[in-house]
């Protein structure tokens, strides 16, 4: 499987600390918070996740992108110490129906009457 993670941490050692992380689990560094690895298993994936996530504080914030997962493209975030998992699925042959526009909507709030 492919895996590409993405960094945006709070400090200079915490990327330190992540770098030394992914390096020994096999990862290479392509660019500046940018890590790829081309052969890791899914139980090895895992067990950098829990490493991560152990390592990482509120203010940072990791994407992760893998592909394949039962044939989709999966993007894992982390943020404010949460993790997301979006699931990116195959184009169909059908065209997807058209989104309804979202309208901003503003709430307003009166002010209570004086008794």
């Amino acid at each position: 499987m492919f895996v590409s993670i993405a960094l945006d941490v709070g400090s200079e050692e915490r990327a330190r600390e992540l770098a030394s992380l992914l390096a020994q689990y096999g990862f290479e560094k392509v660019q500046r918070g940018l890590w790829e690895s081309a052969f890791i298993s899914p139980l090895t994936l895992n067990r950098v996740k829990k490493d991560l996530d152990r390592m990482c504080d509120a203010f940072d914030r990791l994407r992760l992108f893998q592909f394949p997962v039962d044939g989709t493209l999966v993007l894992t975030t982390l943020r404010d110490k949460r993790w997301r998992r979006l699931v990116a699925r195959g184009g169909s042959e059908k065209p997807a129906p058209a989104q309804p526009k979202v309208v901003q909507s503003k709430v307003i709030r009166k002010k209570p009457s004086k008794p």
